[in-house]
């Protein structure tokens, strides 16, 4: 998973990007919450973990800003020393999904962010069997995409990039993204690949101004399905 961690405590932020790495997780830190914002608008991420007491932006102006403008339902753990009880009743509150106080240790950290990982996105797989789009639907389960009911045949691949691409609408997405949700991390493709599954896609679902998207690539760095008229 993709995780972010916002805390300007170097030695805070080393530790929790060593324990999460460990575990497979991939992190990016970030030390003060303006440059959390940019990335986030920049492309996804599955959890985002924050400390409160930031310089300038703190993680409570962070987090609501994620709950506003990010319509994908992003876990958001707080990591931090307030340990007052309002304090904690507040976050959770205002739509953090867990809450831990420092100091914490590998072993209790690693449990509590795959617990919440788990809890989450088995939810959303369990809950939404199928997600529409204008005239697209895809079948999850079945993994069958259809344009105004009518099926459209895509391999696995194709199914996965697609959807991972609508449930991106408007954000850009890095080919190294794109390689690391699709053919996983563990898996090196030419950058070639990418946009033959990017073509078929585009001629197979119409992705065509007068279906409402489009996909516009950017350059040196990857594609972005765009909904025409926003």
């Amino acid at each position: 998973m993709r995780i972010c961690v916002l805390d300007d405590d170097l030695s805070q932020t080393a530790y929790v990007a060593q324990t999460l790495t460990s575990a497979g997780h991939e992190c990016r830190v970030f030390t003060d919450g303006k440059s959390l914002i940019h990335e986030l608008r920049r492309q996804p991420f599955d959890l985002l973990l924050l400390d409160w007491n930031m310089p300038e932006m703190p993680g409570d102006i962070v987090l609501k800003w994620v709950r506003q403008n990010l319509a994908t339902n992003l876990p958001v753990l707080f990591l931090t020393s307030r340990s007052v009880e309002t304090d904690i009743v507040q976050m959770l509150n205002a739509g953090a999904d867990d809450y831990i106080l420092k100091p914490v240790s590998p072993p209790v950290l690693l449990a509590r962010v795959e617990a919440l990982l788990r809890r989450i996105y088995a939810q959303q797989q369990k809950h939404v069997p199928h997600e529409n789009y204008g005239i697209y639907r895809f079948d999850i389960p079945a993994q069958l995409a259809m344009i105004n009911g009518e099926p459209v045949a895509l391999t696995q691949k194709e199914f996965e990039l697609a959807l991972l691409l609508f449930r991106n609408l408007s954000r850009p997405l890095s080919r190294t993204h794109i390689r690391e949700s699709v053919w996983r991390q563990d898996v090196d493709i030419p950058s070639r690949t990418i946009d033959t599954h990017v073509s078929q896609i585009r001629s197979k679902l119409v992705l065509r101004p007068q279906n409402g998207y489009r996909i516009t690539p950017i350059y040196s760095y990857g594609y972005r399905l765009e909904k025409v008229g926003e």
